[in-house]
């Protein structure tokens, strides 16, 4: 019998059979990922996005894989034809992309997720990594583990939790920095997975994303420094952010879950004196919460999630000056869960 030549093209041109040369294994979000590659470019890329972080466990970790290609340098159509059509593949699914086309595809079902980048994206390592690679590997996490996906920062005490949600632009980040500086766990920054029924959040410390301006509210002026010497980058909005590290420097990073016991609305309303943390009634925090998340409200953990969010209490922040003064409002929510 005439033995298969995988190495030949029209054998398997979907490249299925081929495994990619380089791999790297990372704990995250609850699950166990593999990240497959023949780019160094792009493993390094992985690397700095996901070296160094804690290893959360919410259950048993599913195993989840991501297939990530960068494309071959571009062979010219002739003239005036479109682009070529590359075939390529990743564990339960087969595509044909135009060569050219940037995109990921993520299959829960499969456990399983494509990242294709062109050439040209590595000029751009930040939008690389936030909107084709932590997209695919949060929605593959959520998915697969059926956890509510949140727009809100968390920090934490004593394996306590407080979630921090708003509007871009009311200043989630800024809090989250400041409380990290006075010694909480720090979880993530906008991206939080819960479970619907426990309330227990996992997430990922590796960045946050502050104006430079906002390094003014850091008391101690040499740690001030050490953050401003952080690279900048540029959202699509045009908005410059300093883009920290956060595994470098010391700082606390949530080593397991954090138990949600309670939720901050953050706002950019001016706060009266003495008035700035406001305790909202259930069933308005609910609706709040349900206005601000259409994603997660939508999704089908979402009424579990409600029922367990509406036991724990919910406060509106605003603003008083410095963020020193939420912070320690935070703060004294996190004690008061401690002891309950």
């Amino acid at each position: 019998m005439k033995r298969t030549n995988f190495t030949d093209p029209t054998a398997d041109p979907f490249a299925e059979r081929r495994r990619p040369a380089l791999r790297r294994k990372c704990r995250l979000l609850g699950g166990d990922f593999v990240f497959e590659t023949d780019s160094p470019q792009l493993l390094r890329i992985v690397g700095q996005a996901y070296g160094a972080l804690p290893r959360h466990t919410l259950g048993r970790p599913p195993s989840l894989r991501v297939r990530l290609r960068l494309e071959p340098r571009s062979r010219r159509p002739l003239r005036g034809d479109p682009p070529l059509l590359g075939a390529l593949a990743a564990p339960g699914m087969c595509l044909g992309a135009l060569d050219g086309s940037g995109f990921a595809v993520i299959v829960p079902r499969e456990r399983s997720a494509l990242i294709s980048v062109p050439r040209s994206m590595l000029r751009f390592p930040y939008h690389l990594r936030y909107e084709l690679i932590e997209f695919a590997v949060y929605m593959l996490a959520a998915r697969v583990q059926q956890l509510v996906p949140l727009h809100a920062a968390c920090v934490g005490l004593g394996g306590r939790g407080v979630l921090l949600l708003g509007p871009s632009g009311a200043g989630k980040s800024t809090l989250a920095l400041g409380c990290l500086l006075r010694g909480f766990d720090f979880l993530a920054e906008d991206s939080v997975l819960a479970e619907p029924a426990t309330l227990r959040a996992t997430g990922i410390a590796n960045y946050i994303h502050v104006r430079r301006d906002a390094l003014r509210f850091v008391d101690d002026r040499g740690m001030a420094r050490e953050l401003g010497r952080a690279a900048t980058i540029r959202r699509r909005s045009g908005v410059r952010k300093l883009e920290i590290d956060l595994r470098q420097g010391g700082l606390r990073l949530a080593r397991a879950p954090l138990q949600i016991a309670a939720a901050v609305f953050v706002s950019a309303d001016s706060a009266r004196p003495g008035k700035s943390l406001l305790p909202l009634r259930r069933r308005d925090a609910i609706a709040r919460l349900a206005a601000e998340q259409p994603y997660a409200a939508a999704q089908p953990g979402w009424r579990a999630f409600a029922r367990a969010a509406a036991r724990i209490p919910a406060y509106e922040l605003r603003r008083s000056g410095p963020p020193r003064d939420g912070i320690t409002a935070i703060e004294n929510l996190l004690r008061q869960a401690r002891r309950r």
